[in-house]
């Protein structure tokens, strides 16, 4: 691209020190860049980042955004402060396939996968913004079910010409398509997060139709191949129903599938959704479960809830509504913090067709 409008080779070092290291929000910013030069980009491309059209704010400082797509729907992004730490909760698709049984956005069905600048906009916005510590990939979608976009995401997240993160900030949380999981392990240093919510099988499937297809007992022994006893590490996220998956038999069969992993589990408390007839299990029970498996040599914590009373929980984002009715149109991005590949993204085309994204 850089050469196509008569930069010299080492522009598009230029551009990536531009887009991803200063965080411009304008083509207008770049100053070592020729005015000429500049004019050229502006008449074919646009720093391609969208400002969330709406903002909410929960008592406990977490904030919910709403973000335009390129393909004119919408999601739902997470920002979680916690002292010097601020944490972002991405999204990936538009809705999701997964239809878990205790999730919001399975409910909305799927429109969806998001470009990979959707996924960056949604970072870089928030890092201009706010100053962001940690990734998690555990908003809106199944991030495997969308790989190709992630993983280009993950690249251009961790590159030295990228925003040059250290993986060990990022983690991608997945149901466990058994494919796509093993070209994620191979190909990103990225921490996992797998979402179990039962070590039983049929149960499982009953909570997550994912089981059919992708079984947690054989995902497990494809994670036994590699090693997280390093710098990588391995969780399982478990959402504890009262009554459903909280009991000691519960607590062994987990003991029992993970066993020889090197790998923590993470317990998340329920929050309810409309009709599905679950149902949060109570703090001492929360606390007697994680006391048991940690006394049996795993390592287990309590996730702390955050942003339930803006439905910013995990399990409550849906932008089903927001996708369905009429809206403001998106803000425009060239006036907005941020960029596409971070990469330029081509101007709409006069008759407003839409236009396609380049650089991924």
């Amino acid at each position: 691209m850089a050469t196509e409008i008569g930069m010299p080779r080492f522009g598009a070092k230029q551009l990536a020190q531009w887009l991803y290291e200063k965080n411009v929000s304008s083509i207008d910013e770049m100053t070592n860049i020729s005015k000429a030069v500049r004019e050229r980009l502006k008449e074919r491309y646009e720093v391609g980042v969208h400002e969330p059209i709406e903002r909410m704010t929960s008592v406990d400082g977490t904030e919910k955004y709403l973000f335009p797509t390129l393909s004119g729907h919408f999601i739902e992004t997470v920002y979680i402060p916690d002292g010097e730490r601020g944490t972002l909760c991405v999204s990936t698709q538009v809705g999701c396939k997964m239809n878990c049984l205790f999730c919001q956005t399975g409910k909305q069905g799927f429109q969806g996968n998001l470009e990979t600048a959707d996924i960056l906009s949604q970072v870089s916005w928030a890092h201009r913004e706010k100053g962001l510590t940690n990734l998690v990939f555990m908003g809106q979608g199944e991030p495997f079910d969308n790989l190709d976009n992630v993983m280009k995401a993950l690249e251009i997240l961790t590159a030295d010409y990228g925003f040059a993160w250290s993986p060990k900030r990022i983690t991608v949380s997945s149901v466990g398509l058994k494919k796509n999981l093993r070209r994620y392990l191979e190909e990103s240093q990225c921490h996992l997060a797998i979402s179990l919510h039962s070590p039983i099988h049929e149960q499982r499937l009953q909570l997550m139709p994912a089981e059919r297809q992708f079984a947690i007992a054989e995902v497990v022994e494809m994670l036994k191949e590699y090693d997280f006893s390093h710098q990588r590490r391995l969780s399982f996220e478990y959402i504890v129903f009262k009554g459903v998956n909280d009991t000691e038999v519960h607590a062994k069969e987990l003991l029992k599938l993970l066993r020889g992993l090197d790998c923590r589990v993470n317990l998340i408390r329920f929050h309810q959704i409309p009709n599905v007839d679950l149902q949060g299990t109570d703090d001492a029970s929360m606390m007697a479960f994680r006391d048991y498996l940690t006394k049996h040599g795993l390592f287990t914590t309590v996730r702390a809830s955050r942003g339930e009373d803006v439905f910013a929980a995990c399990g409550l984002l849906s932008t089903k509504v927001e996708n369905e009715r009429p809206h403001p149109q998106p803000l425009d991005p060239s006036n907005s913090p941020g960029r596409g590949e971070k990469s330029l993204t081509p101007n709409p085309s006069p008759k407003g067709e839409g236009s396609s994204y380049t650089g991924y």
